[in-house]
């Protein structure tokens, strides 16, 4: 039997009980998704440290929260701002329709390259 909490109503009940359920799913994949992979966005390639790190969220790439493998297969690592624009991207093929073909490859950016052959020059 659920417990009434005075000045509550029952959706104010229910919406708390989900969001303490989606906070404790989290909690579960999320560290187990910072032990397996680097603190990197699989997209921008922005790295985190201790300091902003929760500004790295966990995607399922399949979009179902619920599949949690322990491998980690279903998980990439995505900044606040990719993570978005993700699911942004997800929405509008659900409605708008798309072909599956259109897969969305790795980053590959390397801010460095080069780098080392432009100081080499400067010598």
């Amino acid at each position: 039997m659920a417990s009434t909490t005075p000045g509550k109503n029952n959706t104010d009940r229910v919406l708390e009980e989900q969001r303490r359920y989606i906070a404790q799913r989290e909690k579960g994949y999320r560290e187990q998704a910072l032990k397996l992979y680097p603190w990197v966005c699989g997209r921008c390639t922005r790295e985190f440290s201790g300091k902003n790190l929760r500004e790295l969220t966990v995607h399922h790439v399949n979009h179902n929260h619920d599949d949690n493998p322990t491998d980690g297969s279903n998980w990439e690592l995505l900044c606040l701002y990719c993570h978005d624009e993700e699911h942004s991207k997800f929405e509008a093929f659900v409605r708008y329709g798309g072909s599956s073909e259109n897969k969305h490859e790795a980053a590959t950016f390397n801010p460095f390259a080069g780098l080392k052959e432009a100081m080499d020059k400067k010598k």
